[in-house]
Parts: structure tokens; sequence; C-alpha cells
């Protein structure tokens, strides 16, 4: 209790009742934005504080406003309970276990964890803050630079994974902390690539992640990237990477569509440590001159060292629920 009130700044005062009185919100939409931050039912305790009030208050208030609608409210809620709620487990997981041994035998880990939070708590709630305004402000130069509505929900994107090979057979020969400590450190390298080149991290999933560029030459260069960077620790498995050009549909920092899917599916087919692209991905290259159209006539056409990237075709193949694929093999120039 000591610790939860140091955290959130002030005590248990309201009901779940209460409070919505208070943030003059029914309680029918007050239960909605808990349930959407991930909070859960706690019937008729007196746990929440003011800042719950506030909180109920603000969003209600936008709804009001005409800001956002009671169902854009309800999203807003929800994804920035999902987010923060994962960066919240991370530092309690690595953070305050790695830092609160006790030092002294008649020290718990309680009483070394107070005074760091305390300690730690402003200055990550101001780095929270300058991360988020630096991502808000990314995102709306995004939106910004689209043509129309249209393009602002379903926008023409180059879509890739990277996918660890042999990750469960991994998993029943590692021991917890070694697994752990793999999937960390790929995860790492795989966000500081994505990063690095201008694309963006999506999402990861243990032995995969996700991620976008609105460039293919970006999107081309994060896959090569990230099988050169893998392949040079001897402690990382090989690496199969597919990226797919096309319109994805954008929600809650997700991407979903026939895109998406491919790029999955060309993960799953790709030769180890190579990076397979699709017809649209290597039509974008070529139209860039970022790669050749034939590589019979790569030096001939008066540009012998101006492409990046070779693309070499494979067979065509069935792909379940998306037809007839012509995979694309990727690699660098010279």
């Amino acid at each position: 209790m000591r610790m939860e009130q140091l955290i959130i700044g002030a005590e248990r005062q309201y009901t779940p009742f209460q409070a919505a009185r208070a943030a003059g919100v029914s309680m029918e939409l007050a239960a909605r934005f808990w349930r959407a931050m991930g909070f859960p039912d706690i019937g008729q305790a007196k746990a929440l504080t003011e800042a719950d009030v506030l909180a109920l208050r603000r969003l209600a208030g936008l709804v009001e406003a005409g800001l956002l609608s009671e169902g854009m409210a309800v999203q807003v809620a929800r994804s920035t309970g999902q987010t923060t709620a994962r960066l919240a487990d991370w530092q309690i997981d690595s953070f305050l276990e790695g830092l609160t041994e006790p030092p002294e035998p008649d020290m718990t880990r309680s009483d070394v964890a107070y005074p760091l939070v305390e300690l730690l708590l402003p200055e990550l709630e101001e780095f929270l803050v300058y991360v988020w305004r630096r991502q808000l402000a990314a995102a709306a130069g995004r939106v910004l630079q689209a043509q129309d509505d249209e393009e602002m929900v379903d926008r023409r994107l180059a879509v890739g994974f990277a996918d660890l090979v042999g990750f469960t057979r991994l998993t029943r020969r590692l021991e917890e902390e070694e697994l752990g400590e793999l999937v960390e450190a790929f995860e790492t390298t795989a966000a500081d690539q994505v990063a690095a080149q201008g694309g963006r991290l999506i999402k990861t999933l243990g032995d995969e992640v996700l991620f976008a560029a609105d460039e293919p030459g970006t999107a081309a260069e994060i896959g090569l990237r990230l099988v050169e960077t893998m392949g040079d620790d001897p402690m990382m498995p090989e690496l199969r990477v597919g990226i797919a050009f096309g319109t994805v549909t954008t929600r809650m920092g997700d991407v979903f569509g026939n895109t998406v899917n491919l790029a999955s599916r060309l993960t799953s087919i790709a030769p180890k440590d190579m990076v397979l692209v699709d017809g649209a991905m290597r039509e974008e290259l070529t139209a860039a001159g970022l790669a050749p159209h034939s590589e019979k006539t790569a030096d001939t056409n008066g540009r012998p060292n101006g492409y990046r990237f070779a693309l070499q075709p494979l067979y065509q193949r069935p792909v379940r629920g998306l037809g007839i694929v012509e995979p694309w093999l990727l690699s660098r120039r010279g």
C-alpha cells in the first residue's frame, strides 16, 4: 500500500460509483473506460483515488466537447492501457528485480525498492512524456503527408517480418534465463536496426518482429541489416525475413491486410539468413532505381555501380489464401 501510494500519489478514497459520480459520468461509461485501460472490476471496494476521478473527467470532457466520439475515447483508453501495461511489466521485471537485491541480510526487497522508486519515478515520468511527444510528432508528420482521409487509414507501406529459425527447438534446449536473454538480444537488435534506418517497429512476438517503412528501399535495407547483424552474432540462430509492399490498414499502432499476410507467408518460406520480397516490392525497388530490372542488363545500362540491391526470381508457388506468388531473393549488389 505504501509503494502504491508513492507511485500513484494519492490515497484510496472512492468506490467506482463514487468516482463516476465525482467525475460526472455514468457508471456504465466509467466501467467501459476502466476495462479499456486494462483494470479489473472491483465491485464497490474503496480503491480509487482523485487521479482516477480526474482521468475519467478528462476523457468524458473530450467527448462532451466533441473532440472525440465515445468510441474513440474508449480506443484511446485501450491503446494507452495496453502500451503502458507492457512498459510497466518490463520496468518491474528488468529494472527493479536487478536493482533491489537487499545489500544487508536484515533488509527486505521493499526496504530497498521504496527509496529507489522515489528517486526514479519523476525521472522516468519525464522521460516517458518526452519519448511520447517525439513519437507523436513523427506519427503526426506521417499522417499529414497522406493525400486524403482514406490514405490516413489504408496506406501503401512496405511490411516485413523477421523470424528466428528453430526457435521451438531452442525453447526445449535452453534454460529459461538463457532463452530470455536471447529473446531480449534479438528484440533489442531488431529495434535498433529498424529505428536506425528510419522504419517503425510495429510489434515483437518473442521469436518474430514485425516492422514497416514508408519507402521500399528503407524496408529492404532493414531486412538485409537484420540478417547481417544477426549473422555476426555466433549465439544467434539463423534468421528469415519476408517483405511485401502494398496497401495496409492501420489500427491502434498495428497493421492488417493481405500485404501483412503475404509478408508473413514469405517469411515462412524464406531460406535461412535470406530476405524474400514479393513482386510489388520488386517493382517499387526497380522503379526507384535501387535494383535492376534484370541482372543480365544491369552492367550495360550506364550505371554499373548505381544499384544498391540485386533481385533473383525464385519459382512461383501457391500461397494459401493469397493465390500464386512469385518470390524474389533480395541481396546487396557486390
